[in-house]
């Protein structure tokens, strides 16, 4: 008789990850692995994105594999453009499924709102970790979404800032996330002034050209650059992106997804990988952007995280 799936909610979810600080560990492993090759025992294609165009949404289906953990998974996730016109509901919504490798039956399905949040904000704070200039003191976050929520409770974690700054292209949101998240948080008028000075920056917006560019910054940021997910989107523009040190999660899948890798022709240096690994150096006192595309191997990150919860 085949065992019925698991089913975690958000609330389930949220109740045994309470913060992304506890995915770094397991997140550094994880992108050592990916970027070991075949040694690392990961497969992990790039995903595949089917556009909704009536509805101006995309459907994005991402699978890995890990031997190390021999672990199975898919998530699911769709992301629309306009969707606060149409719907109260948030941008991104994922759904995680978690597989038994022996024999393909389904263990788990995950809502996966929380995991990408709290995932994507905790490879930003390892990039950050490696990148950051070594006195950092003003971080700045443009977007004021679910990703700025997670990337400031995970940073202010990790962190010792002095100075936070918002900026959002609506006010009222930017407003509304100092009001509600724990600590001070300066709400700024536009991204130049967000921008200037600070010495790390968080990208997390649906912008599809650039909001960031070049000649605001000052030499040495560290630049997290979140969104933009698709081969014709842009947040940084061409200056910043040919003048910083490149780091991404996957070369592979930054060379055929990334707008502000592809329209600017910049080189990738290394994938955050080979900086966990120490095979390629960590360049934090030049100018350093890393570029996310949530290419991590996910699927033993989950297993492990399932396999804890159930035997809670």
């Amino acid at each position: 008789m085949s065992r019925v799936p698991a089913f975690l909610s958000a609330a389930d979810v949220q109740a045994h990850l309470p913060s992304a600080s506890l995915l770094i560990p397991p997140l550094e492993a994880a992108l050592a692995n990916f970027s070991s090759g075949p040694d690392g025992g990961v497969m992990q294609p790039v995903r595949t994105v089917m556009p909704v165009a009536k509805h101006r949404g995309f459907l994005g289906v991402m699978s890995a594999y890990s031997a190390a953990e021999d672990a199975l998974s898919t998530k699911l996730i769709t992301f629309y453009e306009d969707h606060s016109a149409t719907s109260p509901g948030p941008s991104h919504q994922a759904t995680v499924l978690l597989f038994e490798p022996s024999n393909g039956s389904l263990l788990a399905v995950m809502d996966g709102n929380v995991i990408t949040a709290q995932r994507t904000a905790a490879v930003s704070a390892i990039a950050t970790k490696f990148l950051k200039p070594p006195s950092s003191e003003v971080l700045c976050i443009l977007g004021a979404g679910v990703q700025a929520y997670s990337h400031y409770e995970v940073f202010t974690e990790q962190f010792s800032f002095k100075e936070v700054r918002i900026w959002n292209r609506t006010k009222e949101n930017a407003e509304k996330f100092a009001d509600t998240v724990q600590g001070e948080v300066q709400v700024c008028s536009s991204v130049q002034e967000a921008v200037a000075g600070a010495d790390v920056i968080i990208t997390v917006t649906m912008a599809t050209e650039p909001i960031l560019f070049g000649e605001w910054v000052k030499p040495g940021v560290h630049i997290n650059a979140i969104g933009a997910s698709r081969p014709d989107w842009r947040e940084l523009d061409d200056e910043l992106m040919e003048e910083a040190v490149l780091y991404v999660d996957s070369q592979e899948a930054a060379l055929k997804e990334s707008g502000d890798v592809l329209l600017s022709g910049a080189k990738i240096f290394a994938e955050l990988g080979e900086v966990v690994k120490g095979v390629k150096p960590a360049y934090c006192e030049k100018t350093t952007v890393f570029k996310s595309l949530e290419r991590q191997a996910k699927a033993a990150l989950s297993r492990a995280w399932f396999r804890d919860i159930t035997l809670i």
